[in-house]
């Protein structure tokens, strides 16, 4: 029997195919990896020239600095006299020895001091200009000194005599300010101005008080203090975080003094308090200064 043949045409075709790819493939994947390595020695390459450009650039403004800081030092420096020392060889009278030697000349040291050189008058300029400099700076710190102290002695006297100033306000406002009703009482016993009791509760509306109108807008029970709105002369005013027992002072086109509202009386959405005005207004003043005297005798 024989045997049929096998198609190995086929077979061997395929097989190069496969190899042409594959190396298509490695030679592809080597051009890509060339390619990333060319583009970052490039990469390095820019970032070592920037930095020695940056290092030279420091090294020049170091050697700049060094080279002022010399010259500074050499204007500064002050030559100082220098003792040398110079060998000077005399000849030496001749001793008599018992074998007839010779005589033989020993060199004697002596200390020769040079001549100081000259001062450079650079430096002496340049102390000149310090030491009149120090003694402007003495005379400056003198003076600063003195303007201190007066000005300390000029605070302490202000600040006695305003502490006396707002211990005597307060005395007289302490004095002034109704606490109760009862103290209400006795300020109107003194005939010298006006008084309007009045209790708000909290509301948007406003009640009549005197010459003004007031209205409650807020209480905090807790620090003791309140906002108020008030109607002055048609204006609509606010008075905010007002503390109990703090006078509040409004001043009316027709009052020779302003009016003063106090609250002494703290609740919950509810305050109590007065509020006092000039016994006389400005037109009854000028009213009764411009008055004929009706007592009077003709002559």
């Amino acid at each position: 029997m024989e045997t049929p043949n096998l198609p190995t045409a086929p077979i061997a075709r395929t097989g190069v195919l496969l190899l042409l790819i594959a190396l298509c493939g490695i030679a592809g994947i080597s051009t890509f990896y060339f390619v990333r390595e060319h583009k970052q020695s490039q990469q390095l390459a820019s970032t070592n020239q920037a930095l020695t450009a940056n290092l030279n650039q420091v090294q020049g403004q170091l050697q700049a600095l060094t080279d002022k800081l010399n010259a500074l030092t050499t204007a500064q420096s002050v030559p100082a006299m220098q003792s040398v020392p110079t060998t000077v060889t005399e000849p030496t009278s001749p001793r008599p020895s018992a074998m007839g030697a010779r005589v033989h000349k020993k060199p004697v040291h002596k200390m020769v001091a040079r001549k100081a050189p000259a001062d450079d008058p650079r430096w002496n300029q340049v102390q000149g200009q310090l030491s009149d400099q120090q003694k402007q700076l003495a005379s400056t710190r003198e003076e600063m000194e003195k303007s201190r102290a007066e000005l300390d002695g000029r605070l302490n006297s202000t600040r006695d005599e305003l502490n006396g100033s707002i211990s005597h306000t307060r005395d007289e406002l302490n004095s002034s300010i109704a606490r109760t009703h009862e103290d209400v009482v006795v300020l109107q016993k003194r005939g010298e101005r006006n008084y309007y009791e009045f209790h708000l509760d909290k509301s948007k509306t406003f009640q009549r008080v005197g010459p003004i109108s007031v209205s409650l807008r807020k209480v905090n029970l807790k620090h003791k203090n309140y906002n108020l709105a008030l109607m002055v002369d048609d204006a609509q005013l606010e008075k905010k975080n007002v503390n109990m027992l703090e006078p509040v002072w409004i001043t009316l086109s027709d009052r020779p003094q302003p009016v003063e509202l106090v609250v002494n009386e703290v609740r919950k959405d509810q305050i109590t308090g007065y509020l006092s005005e000039p016994k006389y207004k400005k037109s009854e003043l000028s009213a009764s200064t411009t008055a004929p005297d009706k007592t009077a005798q003709p002559q």
